[in-house]
């Protein structure tokens, strides 16, 4: 009995579900959120097989299209609490995490206080490692843009985390990358 499903959609399903809500975690800084936006990504991809089952790297696109959706959630979250004149944030009960170290939850709680620009290229840079040239692509700005937002961003992370520039590209990546 052969466990691979014969559908394009459900094989990419199998195959990327779990590393890209992993990805995506470290944009949303919540769980809840990036399986949302994921399964919200697949969704799209039903809608539109044919285009999906001709494209060259189906999980880029998939990232791609859960990113923005998180954008646009995120945006909608922003305006919905100024109209109500207060932040809504969840309370600690009701946010779930995967199992991850402290460390790992200290840095996605840090990466949470950067700005969403910053954040999503970090996230998707170290979490992801994704390359420049990729981040730039699923982002939709210059590969220009991603390394300078990566420079902010890991110096706005290092002062969140209280620790030296430098000690910062090893907390998000664990030394892997320079």
């Amino acid at each position: 009995m052969n466990d691979v499903p014969d559908d394009p959609i459900q094989r990419c399903f199998h195959a990327s579900y779990r590393r890209l809500v992993g990805q995506l975690y470290g944009v949303c800084g919540d769980l809840t959120e990036a399986e949302e936006v994921v399964a919200e990504a697949f969704a799209r991809a039903v809608a539109s097989r044919r285009t999906f089952e001709r494209l060259d790297q189906p999980e880029a696109w998939l990232r791609a299209v859960a990113v923005n959706v998180a954008r646009t959630r995120h945006k909608r979250r922003v305006v919905g609490e100024r109209l109500v004149g207060r932040s809504t944030p969840r309370a600690e009960a009701e946010v779930r995490h995967p199992d991850l170290t402290e460390d790992r939850l200290a840095l996605v709680d840090a990466l949470r206080s950067l700005p969403q620009a910053q954040r999503e290229t970090l996230a998707l840079h170290y979490l992801a490692d994704l390359p420049v040239a990729e981040v730039a692509a699923t982002l939709g700005v210059a590969p220009g843009t991603v390394k300078a937002r990566l420079s902010r961003g890991r110096a706005a992370l290092a002062a969140v985390l209280g620790v030296a520039d430098g000690e910062s590209d090893q907390l998000v990546n664990g030394g892997s990358r320079g």
